[in-house]
């Protein structure tokens, strides 16, 4: 059990009424979770539960199985008013065994000797202090949850097989085989039928998960009979951690043996959730109300696989955005398939304060649908600190070269006098973020294009618009100017759009030279903001070397 505790939630007449008819996903889920306990002990606590494979590192979809389940959690807290107690179990399947070795661990030849052995019992290949490589990434899995606050019971498959936690339902699975076999064996091929059990025993000899057929199953015993790997029939009690069960079973039989009333399992899981609740009734339980979420995929629409290590590992996000706007990302959509990539980041971020500034003038039903009350369970920060968005601060980092928070924030205290690095802690955070993304991402990838006669003609217009602009002119006044030089040009002209005068507006391809002639890049920030922020003369000389050619390299 963590250190942390459930936060205190508004539970005043008016929000738990707003709470009743909220469109947000996690109270739809959590009002099926009321209606499932109705007619149940009040004291028994709801148990939410999430699985975890640790196969290979963790990923973002594990984190966001814990934040989805405990968006989810807070949703049910605030409709029961925080009457019925509640549990979170993130459940790792640590005993199963390594089928294959993972493309991003060292020496994977050392690892070799190793396969099928339960991951509890395979070496850590990252050295350190954790005795196995399941512990090494249970402990990862776990550092991140405890530095997000998550209020949570790590359960480890290992540990409840061995300790004899799990001997009542195996003994029951035992008595109950052949139920289980009429579950399993119609959704198996013709050759899997002919050698498949629910039991996968641990071999006395090598230790390995075997995958072998079960001779006899004893249930007066408790016990299964099986063909070792040296061809000698062997006898086991089913308890104590000499089996384990298959993955299809091992899910409703966790179901039942633990009263799981709620979890969330990925798109891949969902042809199976028939078999997983037949299981577990066939136990004796009552099958969880389940919510299947869309898969990641990663920057070429690929599913994210723990194994390859594509896609965005936890510390990778965090090195570039903060913790929320990962949980953002969480909220958002879960039913669509989505790119979890780092290219999603900046956008993340700049949405995550969005609605964090817009929650506070919001009333009780508008901050239910609010990304931010979900990701803070209830209780978010009551101000926006990012009063810069991070967009505006990678164009800043692009345009100035800046390799120190120094120099960014001698633009910001200009931009924003009073505000420093002190006063605004968040902001500098997003400082420093900002000038990592850019040497990671976006420097690498700049490509300035060289202007042509109408483009040379609009910046030296633009260049005189400026000149004639006062120096603390703010950011409406600039976008005017901006927008002024185009309005005369074709090229950027927008039949569809009105300009002041009736003609026609300006289309976003004047914007998209801008970016593309100055900065290297296809897309920015609202171009008036960043002048105001990265200042007027800066700006000038930066048209400058663009028409010279020095920034293009011509």
């Amino acid at each position: 059990m963590t250190d942390q505790s459930l936060p205190t939630l508004d539970l005043s007449p008016e929000f738990v009424e707003a709470a009743q008819t909220s469109k947000a996903w996690p109270f739809e889920e959590a009002r099926k979770l009321v209606k499932r306990i109705e007619k149940r002990d009040p004291s028994q606590p709801v148990l939410f539960e999430t699985g975890y494979g640790p196969s290979g590192l963790p990923h973002i979809g594990t984190f966001g199985e814990v934040a989805r389940t405990t968006m989810v959690r807070t949703a049910f807290r605030v409709l029961t008013e925080d009457r019925i107690p509640t549990r979170l179990i993130c459940f790792s399947d640590d005993m199963d065994g390594m089928r294959k070795i993972p493309e991003n661990v060292p020496d994977r030849s050392a690892l070799e000797p190793y396969l099928q052995m339960p991951l509890t019992a395979v070496p850590n290949p990252f050295g350190g202090d954790h005795e196995s490589f399941g512990h090494h990434n249970n402990a990862m899995l776990r550092r991140f949850l405890d530095t997000f606050g998550f209020d949570y019971e790590f359960v480890s498959a290992t540990d409840y097989y061995k300790s004899g936690q799990f001997d009542e339902i195996l003994l029951r699975a035992v008595e109950r085989y052949q139920k289980i076999m009429d579950v399993m064996l119609p959704t198996l091929g013709e050759e899997r039928r002919a050698t498949y059990s629910p039991f996968l025993p641990i071999s006395p000899t090598s230790g390995q998960v075997l995958y072998v057929p079960i001779k006899e199953v004893n249930a007066k015993d408790g016990t299964i009979t099986f063909a070792d790997e040296d061809g000698k029939d062997v006898t086991l009690p089913v308890t104590g951690g000499n089996v384990k069960l298959q993955w299809k079973p091992d899910f409703g039989a966790r179901w039942a043996a633990l009263d799981v009333d709620f979890e969330m399992f990925g798109k891949d899981h969902g042809p199976n959730m028939a078999v997983y609740d037949k299981i577990c009734k066939v136990l004796g339980g009552t099958p969880p109300e389940h919510y299947v979420y869309e898969l990641f995929l990663d920057d070429k629409g690929e599913k994210i696989s723990k194994s390859k290590g594509n896609g965005l590992s936890i510390d990778e996000w965090l090195t570039y955005a903060p913790t929320e706007s990962l949980a953002l990302y969480m909220f958002q959509k879960p039913r669509t398939a989505k790119r979890l990539y780092f290219d999603v980041i900046p956008k993340a971020v700049d949405e995550y304060f969005s609605h964090l500034d817009a929650f506070t003038r919001q009333d009780e039903k508008a901050r239910l649908s609010n990304p931010v009350w979900h990701i803070h369970s209830g209780k978010p920060p009551l101000t926006n600190a990012a009063s810069i968005p991070f967009a505006m601060l990678l164009n800043l980092v692009s345009a100035s070269n800046a390799d120190s928070k120094d120099v960014l924030w001698a633009f910001i205290s200009r931009y924003a006098p009073g505000v420093t690095a002190e006063s605004n802690p968040r902001l500098d955070e997003l400082v420093g973020y900002a000038i990592r993304y850019f040497e990671d991402f976006v420097k690498p990838n700049k490509s300035f294009k060289t202007p042509d006669e109408v483009e040379r003609a609009a910046l030296q217009d633009l260049d005189g618009k400026l000149a004639a602009l006062p120096a603390d002119a703010d950011g409406n006044v600039i976008q005017d100017a901006v927008l002024d030089v185009a309005r005369g040009i074709e090229r950027y002209q927008d039949p569809k759009k009105k300009g002041p005068d009736g003609g026609p507006g300006v289309s976003v391809a004047w914007f998209s030279a801008l970016y593309q002639l100055l900065l290297g890049q296809e897309k920015g920030p609202r171009f008036g903001s960043f002048v105001a922020l990265y200042g007027i003369n800066e700006t000038r000389d930066m048209i400058e070397k663009a028409l010279s050619g020095e920034l293009s390299g011509q």
